[in-house]
């Protein structure tokens, strides 16, 4: 993302807080091919006009057409339920279109949704998006996209518990610290220009701060909140999308799984594969694992470094819900795949997409935004194309992509 892209989107967010605290702030801008203002509008500067409205006027009076892009912080619905930037499409040509968060009335997707049918529509940065967020707090916390609809989210951060655990080892970190150093690599860099310590002490804090979080909350993890528990075929999904892949039955070949977590759905899908290894940062569920197929190997590695497993291994490498973790560094894991992954193998790995709502059991689509308490409608899409990227960087050709109710599944294979 460019500069001047960054400067905009920061600038719509500064037109958004011209609206009053009791509505919706949201705004736009139109920037011209020579990164110069075209005109802007927020919601309310208008009495009873939507920003839609005001830019169109805005537009005609000037006689514009067109324009370079659009920075939008809301992709908000009309009081008709159709998006007003969809609206806004139809009417003007605009080369880039730039999105901070969706409407907190979005519950599913929509066919009519330019965010996730356009490919030009591009996606506002974390720390941006969270002050957007905090603009609109009020219409957030109230709708179903918040995560204290599901208590075992909202009470179980994993950026929080790392947080503690480094601060019980002597590095007093913020929330807000630990938000804008997302990956271990960035958080133990922290650390050792802040403490003045050696690289591997700091990685071996974070490393440890990591296992322990993770080990809490997933050593002994609870499906009845996860998203699964309300799509019963999950592990038919999964098998359906290896079907589509290899006729090799899962018994012959040779399986990598990283990310085991409790162990459950290693159990579910590979008790009865003799040739498997699997991989995870916490020990708690490699024991779960171990006890449910003792025949299979163990590792405590985390997927980002597997160094400990040979090169040119494994038929199939398998990694659930691990890539959209937090503090996961995508590309060097990618990468670790790449090279333990037979010539001609697969990989399988899926990104998380929804929140169990428990109080009326349904899914919530999307992942949390970092360091906030809101499932963003767009971010697990967002993700299973940044993975997919990493993929093809790594050197893994032939990208699929397989949306499911609860996860969105990525299939590649090597060169």
């Amino acid at each position: 993302m460019s500069p001047n892209s960054t400067y905009w989107m920061n600038y719509v967010i500064r037109v958004a807080q011209g609206a009053s605290r009791s509505s919706r702030r949201v705004g736009v801008v139109l920037v011209s091919e020579n990164d110069e203002l075209i005109c802007s509008a927020f919601e309310g500067e208008v009495c009873g006009a939507s920003w839609y409205r005001t830019l169109r006027s805005r537009m005609q009076e000037l006689s514009i057409s067109s324009a370079h892009s659009a920075y939008l912080t809301v992709n908000t619905l009309s009081t008709n339920q159709s998006f007003e930037l969809a609206d806004l499409l139809k009417e003007v040509r605009l080369d880039k279109v730039y999105v901070g968060l969706p409407d907190p009335a979005l519950t599913s997707y929509r066919d009519d949704d330019p965010v996730t049918a356009r490919g030009h529509v591009q996606r506002f940065p974390d720390d941006l998006q969270r002050e957007i967020l905090e603009q609109n707090r009020d219409f957030y916390a109230a709708s179903e996209q918040s995560i204290e609809c599901n208590p075992h989210y909202s009470a179980h951060r994993i950026s929080e518990a790392v947080s503690s655990r480094l601060q019980s080892k002597g590095f007093a970190l913020s929330r807000s610290d630990v938000n804008a150093n997302r990956g271990r690599i960035a958080l133990a860099s922290l650390i050792r220009q802040r403490y003045a310590i050696e690289h591997e002490e700091a990685d071996r804090a974070v490393n440890d701060a990591l296992s322990e979080a993770f080990d809490a909350k997933y050593g002994t993890y609870d499906y009845a909140y996860d998203a699964r528990a309300a799509n019963p075929g999950w592990a038919d999904d999964f098998m359906s999308v290896y079907g589509k892949l290899s006729t090799r039955p899962l018994p012959n070949a040779s399986i990598l799984n990283v990310g085991v977590g409790a162990g459950y759905e290693a159990a579910a899908l590979f008790s009865d594969c003799p040739q498997i290894t699997f991989v995870d940062i916490a020990e708690r569920g490699l024991a779960n694992i171990s006890e449910r197929i003792p025949s299979s190997r163990t590792v405590v590695s985390s997927a980002e470094d597997l160094s400990a497993l040979p090169e040119d291994s494994y038929d199939l490498y398998v990694s659930l819900r691990t890539y959209n973790s937090s503090f996961f560094e995508t590309s060097a894991a990618a990468s670790e795949a790449h090279r333990v992954l037979k010539p001609g193998a697969t990989i399988i790995v899926s990104v998380a997409n929804g929140f169990l709502y428990t109080q009326r059991g349904c899914v919530v689509p999307g992942l949390i935004i970092p360091g906030t308490d809101f499932v963003d409608l767009y971010r697990g899409m967002d993700t299973a194309n940044l993975v997919g990227a990493e993929l093809d960087r790594a050197g893994f050709k032939d990208i699929r992509m397989f949306p499911t109710s609860t996860e969105i599944y990525l299939s590649a294979v090597t060169a």
